[in-house]
């Protein structure tokens, strides 16, 4: 559908991160929750961030965007969008941004839409504020934008609450927010959680759908190496705040190389398995950020785990594919691992957290 979006570039870098450490002053210290974090994204093409709940993955999204707050914060890095800095931007300046360039689905539509205004003027307001439309045009693209996102009756829904409609509907309408104003970045932080499984499928495809109409660029944050497989070009695996691995979509499934990433994906239920069939589970928890153990942050859960992972922490490091890095002392390899599995690997099998569990 054409509407008056300014016309970009369609090739080359978007969001460039650098080093990005995010933390947060706290009585027991500051916890570190996205630590020394670097990425690039290009025009167009999705990018998955994959982690556990508490791996930084939507502190990181969060504070590429601005939107933490000021006080009790600590940053460090550089963000560029468009090759511009904006890491050092006052939210007044953001505000150009939020909306029109960059712009966000959050996790829980129920949570995340006014429940006191209607859906017509909770779509109908970044569209006058940003692109300075009048009330009938901004209707008429408020429905037209509701047509898009797949719901049904769209006029008569831009007069319902957002009580008035179903979990899928409300996360269509987050959608069509989202898009308003044409935004060159979108961020998604979990979009199908809580729906079910076709529901599920029907937002990650109008992701999709949407991504490709537009040229427009997607960051998705989930737990599921599931929901990322088929809908994103690149993936990142967040663990203890930092990336421990990243590669493009099809050579991470193929040749991942990192226990933690294998883990995950371990995790995750397979449809040929009987019922009743025992889920596999990560054993232990996430460590303290505010005292993150030495050496592999994830080496007390791992029980391939040798003495130098307690002892050094591991560079994120290039392997044999060019935009394949990892950070393991002892990269999985195909058919298992280089090494046996350690008889002194520190886990806690009473303490389990499954990846489809997650919130």
């Amino acid at each position: 559908m054409s509407r008056n979006y300014p016309t970009r570039p369609e090739t080359g870098v978007l969001l460039d991160v650098e080093d990005l450490a995010t933390g947060f002053k706290t009585g027991r210290g500051l916890v570190r929750a996205v630590d020394g974090v670097s990425l690039k994204l290009d025009r167009g093409k999705a990018l998955g961030i994959v982690g556990e709940s508490g791996s930084g993955k939507t502190i990181l999204s969060r504070s590429i965007m601005g939107l933490l707050p000021r006080r009790g914060v600590v940053r460090a890095g550089e963000v560029r969008f468009e090759g511009a800095r904006i890491d050092q931007l006052t939210i007044k300046q953001m505000r150009q941004y939020w909306g029109k360039e960059m712009a966000m689905i959050f996790q829980d539509p129920m949570t995340s839409l006014n429940p006191l205004m209607k859906i017509g003027a909770q779509i109908t307001e970044p569209l006058k504020t940003h692109l300075g439309m009048g009330r009938e045009t901004a209707s008429d693209t408020a429905e037209k934008l509701l047509v898009d996102v797949g719901i049904p009756e769209a006029h008569r829904r831009l007069n319902q609450y957002p009580h008035e409609l179903s979990g899928g509907m409300r996360q269509r309408v987050m959608i069509a927010i989202a898009m308003a104003c044409g935004p060159t970045m979108l961020f998604a932080d979990e979009p199908t959680t809580a729906l079910d499984v076709t529901v599920q499928a029907q937002i990650l495809d109008l992701l999709e759908e949407q991504r490709r109409d537009r040229n427009m660029s997607l960051i998705l944050v989930t737990h599921d190496l599931g929901v990322v497989a088929g809908h994103t070009d690149e993936i990142v695996v967040m663990y203890a705040g930092k990336i421990v691995e990243k590669a493009p979509t099809g050579v991470l499934f193929s040749q991942m190389r990192h226990p933690y990433t294998e883990a995950l994906l371990a995790s995750i239920p397979k449809i040929e398995q009987p019922s009743h069939t025992r889920l596999h589970a990560i054993a232990g928890r996430p460590p303290d950020l505010v005292n993150p153990p030495t050496g592999c942050r994830f080496a007390p859960r791992c029980q391939y785990a040798q003495d130098r992972c307690r002892q050094q922490e591991p560079p994120l490091t290039a392997g044999d594919h060019p935009e394949h890095a990892y950070a393991c002392w002892f990269p999985v390899v195909t058919g298992g691992f280089d090494r046996p599995a350690a008889t002194d690997a520190t886990t806690d099998s009473n303490v389990a957290v499954t990846i489809g569990g997650l919130r």
